[in-house]
């Protein structure tokens, strides 16, 4: 892969331990001849990547999230440290990070793609999303009616607390908190997973690539929340339907070469595959 000469850092400060690593990080790269430009923590100011070579981003997967979209936009592959808890996203950790970043930054590493997707709800009103688009009410404490069709074909009217949106790489996220599958990134679909539906056949829905999506409110004098990522919001109202589908935008990530899917989710997410917790090898 082509070296790495210049390099934007964001760093979520709150996180322990990101500021020291970041100041050790972006000693390699000067020493490397990286020209590096260290940059406020989210929300990035449009343009704010325009130029690079590539980002890092030390924090957790929030903080990825959060860089998500401009990095899309100005087509720059990001590094994420991991400083916070699970790590999905951020997939080295910092003792990697400092091991293999002068080989990184020289080019040893893999490019992996994840698709985003794509939300409108009025002229003015749209979005993209790494992980999920989430609809509820406004208010919490609300259960939502809500009428799914896919391609104009009906798919379901829904009851209950909200639905989940997930790409492959949010399904690891809140879609499974709620009980959907998860999905190899390189599926490339959208997943339906209902919150607290109030009929137990009620089940995850998993649509092709090209599927257009529209949600409409049931209810009337209703509001709806649309989360992005639980990052940013959209709303709506009753009688203006919600679009979903793959954004033409991907985000592109930098992974070391050993990289494998399976392997993080082991890790992650505890799985061992025998009764003494101790992980099996194949």
């Amino acid at each position: 892969m082509p070296p790495i000469r210049t390099l934007a850092f964001v760093v979520n400060r709150t996180k322990h331990g990101a500021h020291d690593l970041a100041r050790d990080l972006v000693a390699l790269a000067r020493t490397a001849k990286v020209k590096t430009k260290l940059l406020a923590h989210t929300p990035l100011a449009e343009g704010a990547l325009a130029g690079f070579d590539a980002c890092c981003v030390i924090g957790g997967d929030g903080t990825l999230l959060g860089t998500a979209r401009e990095a899309t936009r100005a087509s720059v592959p990001v590094i994420g440290v991991n400083r916070g808890s699970l790590g999905f996203l951020t997939t080295f950790s910092a003792e990697e990070a400092l091991a293999q970043f002068p080989a990184l930054l020289a080019g040893e590493y893999r490019l992996a793609e994840r698709s985003l997707l794509a939300c409108r709800t009025g002229p003015k009103h749209e979005d993209v999303a790494l992980n999920d688009v989430v609809i509820k009410d406004e208010i919490n404490s609300k259960l939502v009616r809500l009428g799914v069709h896919a391609d104009g074909e009906f798919v379901t009217d829904f009851h209950g607390d909200g639905l989940i949106f997930a790409t492959p790489t949010g399904s690891t996220a809140y879609n499974l908190s709620a009980g959907g599958p998860i999905i190899h990134p390189d599926a490339n679909t959208i997943v339906m997973t209902p919150i607290c539906p109030h009929t137990l056949s009620n089940r995850s829905v998993i649509f092709r690539s090209g599927v257009k999506l529209r949600v409409t409110s049931r209810m009337e004098d209703s509001q709806l929340l649309v989360a992005m990522d639980g990052q940013r919001n959209l709303f709506t109202c009753a009688g203006r339907a919600i679009e979903i589908s793959v954004s033409e935008r991907r985000l592109t990530l930098v992974q070391k070469p050993s990289y494998e899917h399976f392997e993080v989710l082991r890790s992650k997410l505890g799985w061992t595959g025998a009764a003494t917790g101790h992980p099996l090898r194949g």
